[in-house]
């Protein structure tokens, strides 16, 4: 089942719930004022480390722009 983050538009916690795929638009209780919140845009970043040792982003993840594949190019931003 996936994980979902929140974000409550009155006390402002940001909170996650593990819910059934169908349930994943409909809004969640807050656990703090118990308001509904309205789905949060999840992020994440992710690196990878070559055999020189040296760590790069993966293309698609994260902040890269995903055009130049490694996120170290001078399209990327």
């Amino acid at each position: 089942m996936p994980i979902y983050e929140y974000l409550c538009p009155q006390c402002e916690r940001k909170f996650e719930l593990m819910r059934p795929f169908s349930k994943s638009e409909e809004n969640a209780e807050c656990p703090t004022c118990h308001q509904p919140s309205k789905r949060a845009l999840s992020t994440f970043a992710c690196f990878t480390k070559g055999s020189d040792g040296v760590a790069s982003s993966v293309a698609g993840a994260g902040p890269s722009c995903g055009a130049c594949g490694g996120g170290d190019c001078s399209t990327c931003h």
